[in-house]
């Protein structure tokens, strides 16, 4: 059976929450493989809304099992959190449909604590985290000093891993004029949580092996934005781990011949969270439009979103690097009432026209945006569930960006509501 990658091809806010839960209705196993829990779905099911941030979004659908990889940095207060949210909303969870990988590293209270310190003191050029403790943590398990879900089931290896990490820790913190921190204490706390989590710890590999084995579907679920990724993103305004497609195969312990179809979830215009660079980005009244009326709002920081026009530049690139086999298009309603249309088709950089966004940051920054004028709608595109119900100038639209960014549209959205879908092509078809 087809096995679908499902990833960000913007920065994050693309609206992968609804396109999994519309997927996942298909697969049997639901996967997330990267990030922690500064990654917001917001899910809309029958006018029902549901919040997740660190949750596959496929644990909302009943008889699907859901993991979390080892590529995720997991926060099990917040996971405890987060399960005891759905329970309240009606949802069932537990160890028969949720996993989390034994081997994924913890982020911890002094993760989060060094995260808002460092942000707060880089006055010159802030990264604009979400001060959640995802990148310290990131940086332990590359450093070999993090704890692991599996290292809290045992005192004398709890201890030690501690020790280790808080000879790092403490260190760091002095620098910054943080007190250090107690290790009697950090491990009563995560001794205190972890009989929450062991329920649900276990061999994520091994359970992925196995459902392919058996011919199950498995739906993987990236969190951000392609343009978030520490290699190919907009260092150093980044997040802190891969968020392009082949991460999919290391953050949850498959080979890449499990993945058949990437599909990357493009929004109909662009927007960003945080610091960095973004040429297409708009300071008017058409930017302010496009914001109040996609709601663009974080889902988990409500921080507001800088707005601008489509930039078929970055998706193309994007499109290439996860080698995505057709693209989800999202919030084309949003697009509803502009009289004319603008798609980002190069960059003028110093003089010099460009068809790709340079590594360079400073040349990033050099960046201007050139622009071709598209005719608008004034009908209504909200609800479509067929090419027939769209206006032609808003099909013309959507076939000028395939054509810009060389891939196709395998899905359509029209409003948060899941039902509201044009389907081109199946990514779960054999």
């Amino acid at each position: 059976m087809a096995n679908v990658v499902v990833v960000g091809a913007q920065w994050g806010d693309e609206g992968k929450g609804k396109i999994v839960d519309w997927l996942s209705e298909r697969a049997d196993v639901i996967a997330r493989f990267q990030g922690g829990h500064n990654a917001g779905h917001t899910l809309v099911i029958d006018g029902k809304v549901f919040k997740l941030s660190l949750l596959p979004s496929g644990i909302v659908r009943a008889a699907k099992m859901s993991v979390i990889g080892n590529g995720v940095v997991l926060d099990p207060w917040h996971l405890v959190a987060e399960i005891a949210s759905l329970r309240e909303q009606g949802v069932d969870v537990g160890p028969h449909n949720l996993m989390v990988a034994e081997n994924a590293s913890l982020i911890l209270p002094i993760h989060g604590e060094l995260d808002r310190a460092r942000e707060n003191q880089n006055t010159l050029a802030r990264i604009g985290t979400t001060g959640r403790g995802i990148g310290p943590a990131y940086e332990d398990k590359v450093g070999r000093r993090a704890i692991r879900v599996a290292d809290i089931f045992d005192a004398a290896t709890l201890e030690t891993r501690i020790g280790r990490l808080l000879t790092h820790h403490n260190a760091l913190r002095a620098g910054l004029g943080l007190a250090p921190v107690d290790a009697a204490a950090l491990m009563a706390q995560i001794q205190a949580i972890a009989p929450q989590i062991a329920p649900y710890a276990g061999p994520v590999w091994k359970v992925m092996t196995d459902a392919r084995r058996a011919g199950k579907r498995i739906l993987f679920e990236g969190a951000q934005g392609s343009l978030l990724d520490i290699d190919f993103g907009t260092y150093p305004f980044v997040t802190s781990s891969n968020t392009i497609a082949g991460q999919a195969a290391t953050g949850t312990g498959v080979g890449p011949t499990a993945i058949d179809f990437v599909l990357g979830i493009v929004k109909a215009y662009t927007t960003r969270v945080g610091e960095g660079p973004f040429p297409a980005e708009l300071h008017d009244d058409d930017g302010e439009r496009l914001g109040v009326r996609g709601h663009e709002f974080g889902t988990v920081t409500g921080r507001k979103r800088r707005c601008g026009w489509f930039d078929a530049v970055l998706v193309r690139q994007t499109c290439a690097t996860s080698g995505v086999s057709g693209i989800a298009l999202t919030k084309l309603d949003v697009l509803d009432g502009f009289k004319t249309l603008k798609i980002c088709v190069g960059y003028d950089l110093d003089g010099r026209r460009i068809d790709h966004l340079p590594i360079a940051a400073d040349s990033q920054a050099r960046c201007k945006p050139i622009y071709e004028e598209l005719e608008g709608w004034s009908e209504t595109t909200a609800g479509a569930r067929s090419w027939a119900e769209l206006p032609g100038a808003a099909i013309k639209y959507v076939r000028r960006i395939e054509e810009l960014i060389h891939c196709p549209v395998a899905l359509l959205s029209t409003s948060p509501e899941r039902d509201d879908t044009i389907l081109v092509t199946d990514p779960f078809a054999d």
